[in-house]
């Protein structure tokens, strides 16, 4: 039985291993990368700009010529912030040239593991396994023009495309067949990046602090949320109180405001 990949010890028990790591990094960027070690809850010293970044797992080749950056997100969709990491990232490279050339070039991954919860903006729902961002610039003619190299990728599991090429499907799969289908999981063997990750994250071959570990991560997730939940209720209960206010403003009947707003006739009379 596989312990769950949405899980934040469970992810770094698999992604930090070399094996898992490297073979990761080939079927997703399609680069042979050698590391000396694999960080985790790595901080930048001294930090850049005003905002503090953790990343969840991080890497630098060792020629110093690639850095790596994975990230695990389950709950805040804001891509905004997936970009703010990406870009610090870079922006951290800079400080130590003197000139503006970047030798190093910086690949970040985020893995999904739920649903999107924002559109796009044009309020299209995002509904998609693999989405790649690239700063190199295109030419008139639609090709791309290679200068920077830099890319931010997307995958989530949650959104199966049958034309995925097999080098993204075989990761997704690990993830998805994890949380959904733990005890008869069908996942590719003969990829030994996933066959590694499989056995490290057997139930049967965790150790009792990574079960520990676990479960307290698992709860702070429970309790992450109840407090969303909250405090979704509490602004749709605001917003009633609002609306009711203004009904009762304008004359509407109690039973009526109750009838649209589900406010009590008690709660609305002492509005």
């Amino acid at each position: 039985m596989l312990a769950p990949l949405d899980n934040g010890t469970i992810f770094k028990t698999a992604f930090t291993d070399k094996t898992v790591f490297k073979q990761f990094v080939k079927d997703i960027l399609d680069i042979d990368i050698e590391v000396d070690k694999i960080e985790t809850e790595k901080k930048f010293e001294p930090k850049i700009g005003n905002i503090e970044i953790t990343l969840d797992i991080f890497a630098e080749s060792t020629d110093h010529r690639v850095i790596i950056e994975i990230q695990r997100i389950d709950y805040d969709y804001n891509f905004d912030r997936f970009l703010h990491y990406f870009m610090m990232a870079i922006a951290q490279l800079q400080k130590s040239y003197e000139e503006y050339s970047i030798d190093r070039t910086v690949y970040a991954i985020v893995v999904l593991t739920a649903p999107y919860k924002i559109d796009q903006k044009n309020n299209r729902p995002i509904k998609d396994e693999v989405m790649i961002t690239s700063l190199d610039p295109r030419n008139l003619e639609d090709k791309v023009v290679e200068i920077y190299g830099h890319k931010l990728i997307f995958l989530n599991h949650c959104y199966r495309k049958e034309n995925t090429p097999v080098n993204y499907r075989d990761w997704l799969d690990l993830i998805y067949e994890s949380i959904h289908n733990p005890e008869n999981y069908h996942v590719n063997l003969n990829n030994k990046g996933i066959k590694k990750a499989v056995e490290l994250i057997e139930y049967d071959r965790l150790s009792p602090e990574q079960l520990h570990q676990m479960k307290v991560d698992a709860q702070r997730k429970v309790v992450r949320k109840l407090d969303e939940e909250k405090a979704r209720k509490e602004g749709a209960e605001t917003r009633n109180k609002e609306i009711a206010k203004k009904m009762k403003n304008k004359g509407s009947e109690i039973e009526f405001i109750s009838e649209i707003t589900g406010l009590s006739t008690e709660e609305i009379e002492k509005l």
